[in-house]
C-alpha cells in the first residue's frame, strides 16, 4: 500500500540523518567541520544496497577501519574495495554526463556451446582511437588499452591516480629508463611490456606477462586465461602483428576445444554509440581464428592488488 512505502522511506531517511548525525560526531575536529556525505553501493558480492556515509574532506586510506569493519559486518571479502567512493553506483543520469561508455560487452551472448565461460569483473570505460581530441589513428592503440585498463583499476576504487594521456604513458616509460626522452610527445608505439612498466610506475600495479610464439598457439593457453578472469578478473592487452587489443573475458568449450576471446577493439574511429560498437564487433567475441596464426603475441596480464 502507498502508506506503507511512505512509512518506509520516512524510516530510512530518519536512519540516514541520524547516520549523518554519527558521522559528524565521530570525524569533527575543532579546527574542521564534517560534511557528510551519503555513497550508495550495490556490490555484486553483497546482493542488496547499502548506504555508506562518509566524511567529505578525509583521505580513502584514514577510513580503511571504517572500511574493514564494514566488510566484516556484511561477511564481504577482505581483499578487495567494494565501498570505497569509487565503487558507488552509477545510475543512468551518471553514466549520461560521462564522456566515455562504460562495460560495452554488456549483453553480448557468449559463443554457441561454451562450457565454461569468464569475464572481466567490475566497470571499465571504454577508450579507443581519436577520444579526447587526439589523433592517435594508426598508432596509439596499445596506449588506448592501457586507459581502458587504468580505468579499470579507478572504477574498482584501487587508485585515484587519473587515466594517463599518451604524453603521461610516454613520460612514465621515459621516467623508469625504457625510452630516451625523445620519446616524449612521439607517434611511436608501445607494447604489452610497455604497458606493465606502465601500470606499475603509475599505479605500483604487477603484471605478469605472457608470450606465445604465434596467434595459432594462443587457445593453448586457454586454461591460463580463464583462471586469470576468476582469479583477477582485470582486463587483459594483447600486442602481436603490430596490433594491440583488449581481452575482457574468456568462453571455452570443453567438448570441441574451441576457445573464444570477448575482445575490446582500440582501433575504433567512431562516436559513443554502444549500438554500433557492439553489432559492428568492435566490441564482441571472437574465435581463435582472429588472432594472426603467424604473428608473435604477448599478453600483459594485470595482478589485483589485495587492499579494502
Amino acid at each position: 500500500p502507498p502508506a506503507a512505502v511512505v512509512d518506509l522511506l520516512a524510516r530510512q531517511l530518519a536512519n540516514q540523518l541520524d547516520q549523518m548525525a554519527c558521522c559528524i560526531a565521530r570525524f569533527t575536529r575543532a579546527e574542521h567541520a564534517c560534511a557528510p556525505e551519503a555513497f550508495h553501493f550495490l556490490p555484486a558480492e553483497c546482493g542488496h544496497w547499502t548506504t555508506v556515509i562518509y566524511p567529505g574532506g578525509v583521505s580513502e586510506d584514514d577510513l580503511v577501519r571504517y572500511r574493514r569493519e564494514l566488510h566484516r559486518l556484511l561477511l564481504l571479502p577482505a581483499d578487495r574495495p567494494l565501498f570505497r567512493r569509487a565503487n558507488a553506483h552509477a545510475f543512468p543520469e551518471d553514466l549520461a554526463a560521462e564522456p566515455y561508455l562504460r562495460n560495452t560487452h554488456v549483453g553480448l551472448a557468449p559463443p554457441p556451446g561454451a562450457t565454461e565461460v569468464r569475464l572481466v569483473r567490475g566497470q571499465y570505460a571504454y577508450r579507443h582511437y581519436l577520444q579526447d581530441r587526439m589523433d592517435d589513428n594508426g598508432w596509439g592503440c596499445a596506449y588506448r588499452s592501457l586507459q581502458t585498463i587504468v580505468s579499470w583499476f579507478r572504477l574498482q576504487g584501487y587508485t585515484d591516480c587519473p587515466v594517463p594521456t599518451h604524453r603521461e604513458i610516454q613520460q612514465a616509460l621515459v621516467d623508469v629508463g625504457d625510452k630516451p626522452a625523445s620519446f616524449v610527445g612521439s607517434r611511436q608505439w608501445i607494447g604489452s611490456q610497455e604497458v606493465g612498466y606502465c601500470l606499475n610506475r603509475l599505479l605500483q600495479v604487477e603484471s605478469r606477462t605472457m608470450f606465445v610464439s604465434s596467434g595459432s598457439e594462443l587457445p593453448t593457453k586457454s586454461r591460463e586465461l580463464l583462471a586469470h578472469f576468476e582469479n583477477h578478473g582485470t582486463p587483459i592487452m594483447i600486442g602481436g602483428g603490430m596490433l594491440a587489443h583488449t581481452i575482457l573475458g574468456v568462453a571455452f568449450n570443453d567438448k570441441s576445444g574451441e576457445t573464444h576471446y570477448l575482445v575490446l577493439d582500440p582501433h575504433y574511429t567512431g562516436g559513443e554509440d554502444l549500438a554500433v560498437i557492439q553489432n559492428k564487433g568492435w566490441c564482441g567475441w571472437k574465435a581463435a581464428s582472429f588472432w594472426d596464426q603467424n604473428a608473435f603475441y604477448n599478453l600483459c596480464l594485470p595482478q589485483r592488488p589485495t587492499l579494502i
